[in-house]
């Protein structure tokens, strides 16, 4: 990996018609931008440390305390993280703290426990026009569309209908997904490349239909909720749309606000 500094360069300056608006973006922003091109590029992979903010300090021509700032907006937003005595390292979903984050569910006695996965399909088809909208492709592209259902203590709390673009998730097949032990996300980053770092989501609730009550060991009509996430990788492309149903008899969501 080369060590030679790389060029700060900051935004271009726009000016529209009739009056000056020169762009600003503070230097820890630029330093931050830079890290971050050199994650998306794969200079560190998941799991690896990154150099000490000395060493980065010292390749981006800043101080120390400009790179710790960028550090510091870096692993709030869980794309490093810091040990005590140890660094920084490029966060990974393979991490438990770091696996579950997109997965606000949490049983009611407050026991935080593994889910059991089990898969149910998974196969290449040609994209629903709003599957492509919402993955910025065409209508009638490649994407892999999988089902699987989430377990607590065996019994069956989500049932996941997971939507990802083909061009991306080439050989992604049943038998590779079942082969796999770890977290599903850990598995897109080591073999696939692709790394969710952010998410929106979209929650409403609903009734369950016929076919989703049985999968969920619940009766047709009970009430589930409705949870639709649209993952994003490096650059706010959109990489996963998953629409997942709850069964929240015994769990609840919970969010953080600040």
């Amino acid at each position: 990996m080369s060590t030679a500094a790389l060029p700060l360069q900051p935004p271009p300056v726009v000016e529209p018609a009739g009056e000056a608006a020169p762009a600003f973006s503070p230097l820890y922003q630029q330093i931050k931008a830079l890290i971050t091109r050199e994650l998306q590029a794969g200079v560190w992979k998941p799991g690896e440390s990154i150099p000490s903010e000395l060493d980065l300090a010292a390749r981006f021509k800043v101080s120390q305390g400009t790179v710790r700032k960028a550090i510091d907006e870096l692993a709030a937003e869980n794309l490093l993280v810091r040990r005590q005595g140890k660094g920084t390292f490029v966060a990974t979903h393979s991490e438990r703290q770091i696996q579950y984050r997109f997965l606000r569910l949490e049983p009611d006695d407050g026991v935080a426990r593994d889910m059991e996965r089990r898969l149910i399909d998974c196969r290449r088809v040609r994209a629903p026009a709003d599957v492509a909208r919402a993955l910025d492709g065409k209508s009638g592209d490649s994407v892999v569309q999988l089902r699987r259902l989430l377990l607590a203590q065996g019994r069956p709390v989500v049932f996941d209908e997971i939507w990802l673009p083909g061009g991306l998730f080439k050989g992604l097949s049943a038998e590779r997904l079942s082969d796999y032990k770890g977290p599903m996300y850990g598995m897109f980053e080591t073999e696939f490349g692709v790394r969710m770092i952010r998410a929106d989501e979209k929650i409403r609730a609903l009734a369950a239909d016929a076919a989703v009550a049985e999968w969920l060991a619940v009766p047709q009509g009970a009430p589930l909720l409705s949870v639709e996430r649209l993952s994003f990788t490096y650059g706010d492309k959109p990489v996963e749309l998953r629409r997942g149903l709850y069964n929240t008899e015994q769990h609840f969501y919970r969010n953080a606000l600040s």
